[in-house]
């Protein structure tokens, strides 16, 4: 029984992690190739100096926070002695990663079209390395909540599709 409710919480943060990419990717691709594109007249107002700085300094304020607020809610999880109590705990920190990760996505975007700071373009750059270190896997999960080798084989079979 225990089996199938953690696999149902990783599937579920599985799919969000995977919606949440599905959004932000195009997104950003459509405003890039947008801002890149020479024969689409530009009609958009410019972003102040300082809403421009604004949203830079709240992108990479948001990558920080994300890294750090992700570790010190895993640091929770060593308290916790059953599997499906550190996984929720794991499966709850990655959630919150991946919408800050959501929102700096998000900053950038709307900074690059309207701005075309090529700054924006590296913070999105550095978002989606976050992304691919944040998604969730097996051999993530017990690095990162230093599980039993029970537990590792139990994640490994909770991973595998049905």
């Amino acid at each position: 029984m225990e089996t199938q409710e953690l696999r149902k919480i990783y599937h579920r943060t599985e799919r969000l992690t995977l919606i949440i990419l599905l959004i932000a990717l195009p997104a950003f691709g459509m405003v890039y190739l947008y801002h890149n594109s020479g024969s689409i007249s530009k009609d958009l107002p410019q972003l102040s100096g300082f809403f421009n700085g604004f949203l830079m300094t709240f992108s990479v304020t948001l990558l920080v926070g994300q890294y750090w607020a992700f570790h010190v809610n895993l640091k929770k999880s060593f308290a916790q002695t059953e599997l499906l109590e550190k996984v929720k705990i794991y499966t709850k920190a990655t959630s919150q990663r991946f919408l800050f990760l959501f929102l700096v996505s998000i900053c950038s975007t709307i900074g690059l079209l309207f701005s075309g700071n090529p700054l924006f373009i590296i913070i999105f750059a550095l978002t989606l390395v976050f992304f691919s270190l944040a998604k969730p896997s097996p051999d993530r999960m017990t690095r990162l909540m230093k599980l039993k080798k029970e537990d590792r084989e139990i994640l490994r079979e909770i991973a595998r599709p049905q």
